[in-house]
């Protein structure tokens, strides 16, 4: 079990390279923000600026569930151990339901 997951460590950069890079956009702009704040810029720019920051924090995470069904929920098909990752999946949306 514990190689299972070594193995994969070494894979994640590259699969999940399109969520890493929205989230330093995203932290990026998270510091623009707070210089904003901290200058006293206009509300509605820095509101803007934020709904931007969450935009990307979504389309991440989006990126990310989409990563995990096209690997390990194929490769749980593909080895017959599909009901975890269904539950797994149950769960998810459930969260996903409470963020919306």
């Amino acid at each position: 079990m514990e190689e299972f997951h070594v193995h994969h460590m070494a894979d994640h950069h590259l699969k999940h390279e399109e969520a890493l890079n929205l989230l330093k956009t995203a932290r990026g702009h998270l510091d623009a923000v707070i210089k904003m704040i901290e200058d006293e810029r206009y509300c509605v720019d820095i509101s803007t600026q934020l709904l931007a920051i969450i935009a990307l924090l979504k389309k991440a995470n989006t990126s990310v569930i989409n990563k995990h069904i096209e690997t390990c929920v194929k490769d749980a098909v593909n080895n017959g151990n599909v009901d975890e990752k269904l539950k797994e999946l149950e769960i998810l949306m459930k969260y996903l339901e409470k963020s919306l």
